[in-house]
């Protein structure tokens, strides 16, 4: 059985481990940081879902937009657009952390986890348990693309020649 790296030099080898480790960490950061997409996108669906009438919603969604679907629903027809602008407003906040922190910011992921948190005692004033552990399990994953900044940021040192200009993200 021959390795996928048969006659390459030790250097190049070393090289094309750590570029395969690098990938493998980019990966990890950016899976963590697609959650701050989804949740933005399901509690847009579930405020749609909500004004239509529907019944159902997902779980995976902010609690806040509960809040804000209850007095829209209160306020009637003339509920629906500002429930959807201000729905969108809160989706927007968690597309621009997932943006960030898919290229490694750290601070993203810690004001986004930050927020969900804050969320996830909202969600507690509806009773809903299922929200909530669904809370805390986005923010273990959440976490662990944040713990893999700190490696993706060593390994992309280590594959920086010497002397080479610093480039901008």
């Amino acid at each position: 059985m021959a390795s996928p790296a048969v006659g390459l030099s030790n250097t190049a080898q070393a090289t094309a481990n750590l570029i395969e480790r690098k990938l493998r960490a980019e990966r990890v950061v950016k899976a963590g940081a697609s959650w701050f997409l989804m949740v933005g996108a399901l509690s847009l669906v579930n405020s749609v879902l909500s004004m239509s009438g529907a019944g159902i919603r997902f779980i995976f969604g902010l609690g806040i937009a509960e809040f804000v679907d209850a007095f829209a629903k209160q306020a009637g027809q003339v509920g629906v657009a500002p429930n959807l602008i201000i729905n969108a407003c809160f989706a927007g906040v968690f597309v621009l952390f997932w943006n960030f922190a898919k290229k490694g910011e750290q601070w993203a992921f810690l004001l986004g986890m930050g927020f969900y948190a804050i969320d996830a005692l909202a969600t507690l004033a509806f009773h809903d348990i299922l929200a909530v552990a669904f809370h805390g399990y986005a923010l273990w994953r959440i976490y662990r693309g944040m713990a893999g900044i700190q490696p993706l940021k060593q390994l992309e040192l280590q594959l920086q020649p010497a002397g080479a200009p610093i480039q901008p993200r």
